[in-house]
C-alpha cells in the first residue's frame, strides 16, 4: 500500500462530498452505527484505521529519520540506494504498524469507535 501524503489528505475535505438528503443523511448514520458495533463489519474498518496510523506515524518518523542522518562513508548504494530506498521505507513501515498493532493502533481505534458511538 502508497503512503498517504499531506498533498492526499488536505484534497479530502468534506466541503467537496456531496451531501444527501437529510432524512438520507440520518438513516445512513443510523446505519454506520449499526455496521460498526458488528464486528465483521468493523474488521476492514480497523485494519484500514490500522494501515492510515501505521502509515502516518511510521511513514514520517522514518522520512524525519532519514533526513536527519547524513550518507555513509563507505557503505552508501549511491543512485541505485536513493531510488529504492522509498520502497524499502514503505516495507518498513508496514511492518512496523503489523507488530505494533496492539499496542498503537488497537487503542487507538476503540477510542475512535467510542467517540462515533457518542
Amino acid at each position: 500500500m502508497s503512503p498517504i501524503s499531506s498533498s492526499q489528505l488536505s484534497s479530502l475535505q468534506t466541503s467537496s462530498l456531496p451531501l444527501p438528503p437529510s432524512g438520507q443523511a440520518k438513516s445512513n448514520l443510523d446505519a454506520l452505527s449499526n455496521a460498526s458495533s458488528n464486528t465483521e463489519e468493523a474488521e476492514p474498518l480497523k485494519e484500514a484505521f490500522g494501515d492510515f496510523v501505521g502509515q502516518t506515524l511510521f511513514g514520517s518518523m522514518l522520512s524525519t529519520m532519514r533526513e536527519s542522518v547524513g550518507k555513509p562513508a563507505y557503505f552508501h548504494g549511491g543512485r541505485t540506494e536513493e531510488v529504492f530506498q522509498q520502497q524499502l521505507d514503505q516495507h518498513l513501515v508496514a511492518a512496523m504498524s503489523e507488530a505494533s498493532a496492539d499496542t498503537i493502533a488497537n487503542p487507538m481505534f476503540e477510542l475512535f469507535q467510542m467517540q462515533r458511538r457518542a
